[in-house]
């Protein structure tokens, strides 16, 4: 999970509100409380949407994946024009 865990900690302001929309369960204080570590989303996966660890973790690397490979077609795009 050491991917998973840079990329949470490094872009966590700006993919936070995307936590949001990927775990409806979670409220805004969930949110807010989490740290951008992978076990405090672990953690509050498995308190809102009923989870166990292994599942959390799963989708958590789905979801980081796909976010990372989202982020870098758009860098290449970006870069691509300039």
């Amino acid at each position: 999970m050491n991917a998973n865990q840079d990329i949470l900690q490094s872009q966590w302001p700006e993919i936070k509100g995307q936590v949001k929309q990927q775990w409806g369960n979670l409220t805004d204080d969930d949110v807010r409380q989490l740290s951008g570590t992978t076990a405090s989303l672990v953690n509050a996966l498995q308190r809102r949407c009923g989870y166990g660890k292994v599942q959390a973790e799963i989708e958590i690397d789905k979801w980081v994946h796909g976010y990372d490979q989202a982020h870098l077609e758009v860098l290449e795009r970006v870069n691509g024009k300039l």
